[in-house]
């Protein structure tokens, strides 16, 4: 007793010595009203902004820095305002970037899965995640924030503080991000389709010397901030996935594919008939998804030692209660453990609650399957929330292998649901929910555990911050549910088909979809590059399709004619589609059926694991190749293109004699920052005038001045779109020289005192 009591009084004097900020003793408003409602517009904003660019890109980069910035120009505005209030505005933002970043990666597998995606069922489960992921963080905040303070830096928490203390200092900062978002915003109502579309969105060139091959870029402002916060060395290994798989894969795929006469499977025509997209869509959508899948585990098993680490640690920190908190002093004060556990236990009751009365439709399980769900939330749960917390601290929020859990959640589940023979497709929904509950909480936590090492070094109130987090989650999971329904809605494409099948014994993968009520009578055909028709079909009195791992029908929804005996249109939803890839979704919906159903192109995704293998023999970070090999090249191209830009403003900086890292809190980074945002939020306006468009809530005059650049001779005249797409590259290469360009502009120094 006396030796704890010993360890407990060292660890107290360690913790004394470090001194925040604001003072333990200084008192300066923070929880204020006006800071919660400025958060929670913020989680509101940034949720929508990261599903919008999460499910396009396939990646989600920390928004507390730009949303510190922005709380520092628009409190200023209203009045005198705390370093304490703006860190509070920051917490309660962050929390709707990282709970959408957590729903993305999986919640949107149910559409893939034949199951609707319902806004109640969306704002549950992010939720659930999201409070869960606060809850569980609690008892873990002493040990890790502040007793390994010089061990764990938590690089994105540091760098907001160092942020906040700039701006209190007087520094300015938001000028940089509204240069930004000004531009970036001007850019995409030019280029976004949806809006003027005075350019085409996504310039391609696939050379007829080179079948199977082809050159994309998705000309946006959002990707070319995200490559140039990622850094050169990380989008040139995205981009390098992507010319594995388009410039190699897919050429050999059609190469010595073309002579087969008949189709291949996953491919339901002959290879030769076979475009770049379709090969990408049937081929390297598996390989990509077995090497992203091994990709994920790799990591996790690299910080095994952190996971045990972690978890000893969290034990021992709870086994001391109340007994090793070090005082009372303001700064030391954490939401009561007994309000975090019964919070925690509350959740889980609606967890179960919501399974139980509220079940996916089509996937009804019984009160038993769900109490063995919940108890499965628990115990990954907090699992994952430790290691995720430890892991951020270690490597920062964007390195965090949140999809790498999911997949380990969702194999151990589906092992276990494989033991019990609980096969049916109920427990696919059931396994998702799991799996999105446990990647929610553990994305959260670790922007909790950022957003408090913040607070830590500012001299915040923890448990003010824990209350503003649960505030931000709340408010956000709204934006985050309706954006991923409008997306879905707004990018969805129907293409002509010919698939003749008999509807009285259907090919094995393919079922009737009753679960998805579709209410139009006629709908418009695309092409399968998206490229508008002309005419509508009618779809009255047909019988809708669901398929996944079908040997003779694609991946999709589908129209059958019951008169014609065959499938007449392909319905493919936005969530899924070239717009919206959403490649950790689909990747979590592919491990869920090929284990419960036990079929999968195991030769493709075997194909993709060993590539993962030699990427790590030679020493490279296989996640970001994988993720490069799966999503488009048409994302990383552009990606690569803001790497390239940042590597540009570092040779230009060292040239000059000049300091030659570049921080979060860099010029650059700043109006990358903007664009994004600008991106993400004039993306979708243009989604909302879609859906007004598809609603008929439009005036056709309106619509009109909306979207005159499709009324341009380029636009309209194919032989003539070769010159649309040079301006595309033009103006994409205008864009890139502004954030070249104000990034090797200095910011304003700060005041001094």
């Amino acid at each position: 007793m006396a030796e704890i009591l010993g360890t407990q009084a060292e660890t107290q004097a360690a913790e004394t010595k470090f001194q925040p900020y604001v003072p333990p003793g200084e008192t300066r408003p923070e929880l204020t009203v006006r800071a919660l409602i400025l958060g929670g517009f913020f989680g509101l904003l940034f949720g929508a902004v990261t599903v919008y660019v999460g499910l396009r890109a396939g990646l989600t980069v920390a928004a507390s820095i730009p949303i510190a910035v922005l709380s520092m120009s628009i409190l200023r505005a209203l009045g005198k305002a705390s370093i304490l209030e703006n860190n509070i505005v920051q917490t309660a933002g962050s929390a709707g970037e990282s709970v959408a970043g957590g729903v993305i990666f999986t919640l949107p597998a149910l559409i893939f899965l034949g199951f609707p995606l319902e806004q109640a069922r969306i704002f549950l489960l992010a939720l659930i995640g999201g409070c869960l992921g606060v809850c569980f963080m609690i008892p873990l905040r002493r040990q890790l924030i502040v007793k390994e303070h010089g061990n764990l830096l938590y690089p994105e928490g540091t760098a907001c503080a160092d942020v906040l203390i700039a701006g209190d200092k007087g520094g300015s900062f938001a000028s940089r991000v509204f240069a930004g978002l000004g531009l970036g915003g001007l850019y995409t109502l030019f280029a976004n389709k949806n809006l003027f579309g005075a350019w085409p969105g996504t310039p391609a060139y696939s050379p007829s010397w080179y079948p199977g091959a082809s050159i994309q870029a998705d000309v946006v402002p959002e990707y070319l901030g995200v490559g140039y916060i990622i850094g050169p060395r990380i989008a040139g290994v995205i981009f390098a996935g992507g010319v594995f798989a388009w410039l190699v894969v897919m050429p050999a795929i059609k190469f010595f594919g073309s002579h087969a006469a008949k189709a291949i499977y996953p491919g339901t025509v002959p290879i030769a008939e076979m475009e770049p997209g379709d090969l990408w869509a049937r081929y390297i959508r598996p390989i990509g998804g077995g090497a992203v899948a091994a990709a994920g585990l790799i990591t996790l098993i690299k910080t095994l030692p952190t996971i045990i680490n972690a978890l000893r640690a969290g034990a021992k920190d709870l086994a001391a209660g109340s007994a090793g908190a070090a005082g009372q002093r303001r700064t030391d004060r954490d939401i009561s453990l007994k309000w975090a556990l019964l919070g925690a236990v509350v959740l889980l009751i609606i967890m179960w609650g919501m399974l139980t009365f509220y079940p996916v439709p089509g996937a009804h399980t019984s009160m038993l399957n769900n109490i063995f769900a919940a108890i499965l939330v628990v115990i990954f749960g907090f699992l994952f929330v430790t290691v995720s917390s430890r892991i951020t601290g270690l490597i920062g929020t964007s390195s965090n292998p949140i999809s790498g859990m999911a997949i380990a959640t969702l194999m151990a589940t589906c092992a276990m649901f494989l033991v019990m023979h609980w096969t049916a497709p109920a427990f696919f929904a059931l396994a998702i929910s799991i799996g999105g509950v446990v990647c929610i909480a553990s994305a959260n936590a670790g922007n909790t555990s950022q957003d408090l090492k913040t607070g830590f070094l500012v001299g915040a109130t923890p448990a003010k911050q824990q209350i503003a987090l649960i505030v931000g989650v709340a408010v956000s999971v709204i934006a985050i549910g309706y954006t991923l329904k409008g997306m879905n809605s707004a990018l969805e494409e129907f293409q002509p088909a010919n698939i003749t099948i008999n509807i009285n014994d259907l090919p094995t993968g393919v079922s009737e979809d009753v679960n998805t009520k579709f209410d139009r009578q006629r709908v418009p055909l695309t092409t399968s590059d998206g490229t508008a028709i002309g005419k509508e079909q009618s779809v009255q009195g047909m019988v809708l399709l669901n398929a996944i791992n079908s040997a003779e029908v694609p991946d999709g929804k589908y129209f059958y004619n019951p008169t014609s005996g065959r499938i007449e249109v392909q319905w493919v939803q936005g969530i899924g589609s070239r717009n919206a890839a959403a490649p950790q979704a689909r990747l979590m919906a592919t491990v869920i059926n090929g284990i419960l159903t036990r079929k999968l192109p195991w030769g493709l995704i075997l194909l993709g694991v060993f590539l993962v293998v030699g990427i790590e023999i030679l020493g490279i970070r296989s996640l970001s190749f994988a993720v490069g090999f799966y999503i488009p090249i048409s994302t990383t191209l552009a990606i690569f293109c803001g790497g390239l830009v940042r590597w540009l403003v570092e040779k230009a900086t060292a040239r000059a004699g000049e300091k030659t890292e570049e921080s979060d809190v860099s010029p650059g980074s700043l109006y990358a920052s903007g664009l994004i945002a600008a991106g993400g939020i004039v993306g979708l306006l243009g989604i909302g005038v879609k859906l007004m468009q598809m609603r008929k809530w439009m005036p056709e005059w309106l619509l009109n001045i909306v979207q005159w650049g499709s009324k341009l001779k380029y636009m309209k005249n194919h032989e003539l779109l070769w010159v649309g797409q040079w301006l595309a590259v033009i103006m994409f290469a205008v864009l890139a020289y502004s954030l070249f360009h104000f990034a090797r502009k200095p910011l304003a120094a700060p005041a001094k005192e």
